[in-house]
């Protein structure tokens, strides 16, 4: 898949790019004339061949969501483009599912080794996109700002994302025309998302992972909107279509790799983006000023193993799962769900990633302790609230202890009442998902194991705070 880790692309970096893979000799080649992120499996298979088909004319098809991904011939592609991989680099299908691919390696790696290298020639950019279609993008962005003034999603601060939707959807359209078709034959039909969740499956989500979903829909609806004003140049029957353009959103989406020198974008690397998640990943992605994409091993990686990367905060996995549509297996912590503390959260300048519970514990981090307590301050006793405010945002943990020692039963009594209701809404929200037939709601797994992650969690902090 893509990773939310940045390496900067140092002369360093660059030289040592260099040293694994040379691409003045391959990336140049004469170019043919024409191709969902999980945590990685403990047993993976390389044998891809049997699922190869060979490659067929038209459209890529997205109404078989069973279609099967060709994802061999999306490698053999890249490799006629330049990509290059280290030896012992290949594809794998989990045993568990033959639409679940990653990278791994059979010979191991070396720190600081470059595993994967994609050339610029097939990276999908937004930045390139930008250019390719000028003022007809510019328009479709304006209507997008202006939707979002008026929302206040943050939909415009988003547009890389919507930059590389409209380059997947050109290319959609080309049929087996566009060079891309390989890759984009070889990308899964289904996603299990937070985009691709009905309002039925919302309703079976607790508060934040209810949240995170909403808000990306409604980002997505904002693109929809703004592609529906046919300032564009792609047809007809491709914007109107909501199965081909959510999937082009969903592709954007879950593939991107982020990237800021020497400009703000969002990039696709073919290959490099089949790699999967781990909360403590071995490799990382950089891209060079070339705009080649790299994949570096971050220590000694063993023989047979998955390559990965991370997805995300590993300290809160609900982002992923809103995000990528699967729960990683690895999180150490959750965020306590303490979403109608927002405001409280803001006003102390504290980050969601810093209001955890501990997964096999169900320890409780300090600043939650910070945010209960200042919202019942609030509530009973303005001025002393803005005292411990400023004890909060200044780190005075002294003055801090003192406020929790003196009201530390009012505390720990809001602390039981969320814990104990985020519990019975979790029991009642899984119960609903069960009920629900999963073949016309096939992402109830996936809600299911969240919630049930949740309430683990949150019943161990339960027994926790009766203790105290």
């Amino acid at each position: 898949m893509k990773i939310s880790r940045l390496i900067c692309a140092s002369s360093a970096c660059l030289v040592s790019s260099a040293s694994a893979f040379s691409f003045s000799s391959v990336a140049k080649k004469q170019k043919p004339t024409a191709t969902s992120a999980r945590s990685h499996p403990p047993r993976p298979s390389t044998q891809l061949y049997q699922f190869a088909q060979a490659q067929q004319g038209g459209l890529v098809n997205l109404e078989d969501i069973y279609s099967p991904r060709d994802v061999y011939s999306m490698e053999e592609w890249a490799t006629q483009y330049g990509m290059q991989k280290a030896d012992g680099v290949e594809m794998y299908v989990n045993d568990g599912g033959v639409d679940d691919y990653g990278l791994m390696t059979n010979s191991g790696a070396s720190a600081g080794q470059t595993v994967v290298c994609v050339p610029a020639d097939i990276v999908i950019s937004s930045a390139s996109a930008q250019q390719e279609f000028g003022q007809s993008l510019q328009q479709a962005e304006n209507t997008i700002i202006q939707i979002d003034q008026r929302a206040q999603a943050g939909s415009q601060y988003r547009l890389p994302l919507f930059r590389l939707m409209v380059k997947i959807l050109a290319e959609w359209e080309k049929g087996s025309d566009s060079m891309y078709y390989p890759w984009l034959n070889s990308l899964p039909r289904q996603f299990y998302n937070g985009v691709s969740m009905t309002k039925a499956c919302d309703r079976c989500l607790p508060p934040y992972a209810g949240w995170l979903t909403m808000t990306e829909r409604t980002n997505y609806a904002h693109f929809f909107r703004a592609l529906r004003q046919r300032f564009v140049p792609l047809q007809e029957s491709t914007i109107t279509n909501r199965v081909v353009v959510k999937w082009a959103y969903n592709v954007a989406l879950t593939r991107f790799h982020e990237v800021w020198q020497p400009e703000r974008a969002k990039i696709i690397g073919p290959v490099a983006d089949m790699l999967n998640h781990a909360a403590e990943p071995n490799c990382a992605i950089d891209v060079d000023y070339e705009g080649n994409v790299n994949v570096q091993a971050l220590y000694d990686i063993a023989p047979g193993s998955p390559l990965t990367v991370s997805l995300g905060d590993p300290t809160n996995p609900t982002p992923i799962f809103a995000q990528y549509g699967f729960l990683p297996q690895d999180c150490a912590t959750i965020f306590c769900k303490a979403m109608h503390l927002e405001p409280q959260i803001q006003e102390l300048g504290y980050e969601f990633q810093e209001l955890l519970f501990q997964t096999e514990t169900g320890e409780i981090a300090p600043k939650v302790w910070d945010i209960f307590l200042y919202s019942i301050l609030q509530q009973n006793d303005p001025g002393t609230a803005q005292q411990f405010s400023m004890a909060c945002q200044t780190n005075d943990e002294g003055t801090k202890e003192q406020y929790h020692a003196e009201y530390y039963a009012y505390t720990l009594d809001a602390l039981k009442q969320h814990v104990y209701g985020i519990l019975a809404d979790c029991e009642n929200l899984t119960m609903m998902a069960q009920s629900y037939d999963q073949t016309m709601h096939p992402r109830v797994p996936v809600i299911v194991a969240h919630n049930t992650l949740v309430s683990q969690t949150f019943t161990m902090t339960a027994s926790l705070l009766e203790q105290m």
